[in-house]
């Protein structure tokens, strides 16, 4: 009876072994639903994550909707993932929906975003380092500070740092204008080697098309940390765990400010398709795919960073 008992063990172990792997995930995770705001960041890491659910086995669908939407979208569960909840920005919606249990935070895809003041790096290097070095530059600066479009909320901080003489400003024209216009403007002046003071903020292609640098000691004026912002990914309700393969994807999807600048640039200065872009730049960068992949399976349970390279070409 042992050595029947041993061979019966030793054929189920081989039929095992030879059989495909169970799927991770149920079939009803197979079309992970996203939500893309419609923000070149969040466009291309949708597209990241898209790509790699792709050659995992699964047909994620991209739609495009607003803010307002989105998380009603997530709290009704018509959709599952939200790649662009920027921090503190959405605290107000946010805080509420997660509280009550409406929608679960998976990670922080992204630290080291901003907003505020920003100059040339040849300003910076001379002096201009902190908000008020302003006011020493401002025969230099020809008395202008560069905002972005009239009744943003950008400019009404500046407005009132203005009327306000915060940082001895008082007496600064505020230059509105489009965010392409305003980038126009700073890019002749940064050409001519005169400072400049605008608003500037990232990811976004000017920290990648433009020697900047960004001002310091700003007393929280755009926010907290000088401007400083953290983007969450977010799910509907108890996502993660009726999909835990592609919320162990979630987890492990976490991005830098310099590879979101590069693809911002690529989609938006050079027209690639997101999709092209976020390839080109993870076949540069395998390493991360490699990340991003730890503990992950395809749909059908087979291992997922093979998959994923191969696909790649890689």
């Amino acid at each position: 009876m042992t050595s029947r008992f041993l061979v019966t063990c030793a054929a189920l172990s081989a039929v095992l072994l030879s059989s495909p792997a169970f799927a991770v995930d149920p079939t009803t995770c197979a079309k992970p639903r996203f939500s893309d705001v419609g923000w070149t960041d969040i466009t291309a890491t949708t597209a990241v994550a898209s790509e790699l659910l792709k050659h995992l086995g699964y047909k994620p669908d991209v739609a495009v909707l607003s803010v307002a939407i989105t998380f009603k979208a997530l709290e009704n569960g018509d959709r599952d993932i939200f790649l662009g909840n920027w921090m503190p920005l959405q605290e107000p919606t946010q805080v509420p929906l997660v509280k009550d249990g409406k929608i679960d935070v998976v990670a922080t895809n992204l630290d080291g975003a901003r907003i505020g003041f920003a100059t040339s790096k040849a300003a910076y290097d001379a002096g201009l380092k902190t908000y008020a070095d302003i006011a020493k530059f401002k025969d230099k600066l020809q008395g202008k500070i560069y905002g972005i479009e009239a009744g943003s909320g950008a400019n009404a901080t500046i407005s009132k740092m203005i009327a306000e003489d915060t940082f001895g400003l008082k007496g600064f024209d505020l230059v509105e204008s489009s965010e392409q216009a305003m980038l126009t403007q700073v890019g002749h002046r940064i050409k001519q080697g005169e400072p400049v003071v605008f608003f500037g903020w990232r990811p976004h292609p000017m920290n990648v098309n433009l020697p900047i640098a960004y001002l310091t000691d700003g007393n929280d004026v755009f926010g907290p940390k000088d401007g400083g912002a953290s983007v969450l990914t977010l799910t509907r309700p108890g996502y993660t765990k009726d999909c835990p393969n592609v919320g162990k994807l979630l987890t492990n999807l976490v991005f830098d400010v310099a590879m979101e600048d590069r693809l911002m640039s690529d989609i938006l200065d050079k027209g690639m398709q997101p999709e092209a872009a976020v390839t080109a730049w993870m076949k540069q960068n395998p390493a991360a795919v490699d990340g991003w992949l730890a503990g992950v399976t395809t749909l059908d349970g087979k291992p997922g960073a093979a998959a994923v390279k191969a696909g790649l070409g890689l």
